[in-house]
């Protein structure tokens, strides 16, 4: 089992939403960027852990827990012309973009805040503290996944 961290920006798609949709799974849908697809395409396996982080709030937090429920497959908003993640240059044939299912496991006690991420030392290395990570889907160490569910917990 790997880990992994997913950005969402609340005000498109928070946690709460994912707890509020159907079985509190959905489609992980609309990366367009080639290293987090490849990541979401190839490495995101069923039963992988994922820690739901809100970027582009107030403050940036870790607020939840999902697991991957369905492996990746082609992002079916890459084909629809409606969708603001529609790709006309991505062919039905060899679709150019790729989502999992995630299913929510828990909101966290409480959300910790990207500065106590910062300050916790065993987090030092973490991809999501490092200059100019700006991915939505990251490799999370599982020492770093449970020292972050820890600081959620006290």
């Amino acid at each position: 089992m790997r880990h992994w961290l997913l950005k969402t920006e609340p005000s498109s798609f928070s946690f709460d939403d994912l707890w509020k949709a159907p079985r509190r799974t959905t489609g992980w849908s609309g990366v367009r960027n080639y290293q987090a697809r490849n990541l979401i395409r190839d490495e995101m396996k069923k039963g992988d852990r994922v820690l739901i982080y809100h970027s582009s709030a107030e403050p940036p937090a870790v607020v939840g827990e999902a697991e991957v429920v369905r492996e990746g497959y082609p992002d079916p908003t890459q084909f629809d012309p409606r969708d603001d993640h529609f790709d006309a240059a991505s062919p039905r044939e060899r679709p150019r973009w790729f989502q999992v299912d995630v299913k929510a496991v828990r909101k966290l006690p409480r959300d910790v805040p990207i500065s106590e991420l910062r300050g916790a030392p065993e987090l030092s290395k973490m991809a999501l503290l490092q200059r100019g990570q700006r991915l939505s889907v990251q490799p999370v160490a599982p020492s770093e996944y449970a020292a972050i569910v820890k600081l959620a917990e006290q």
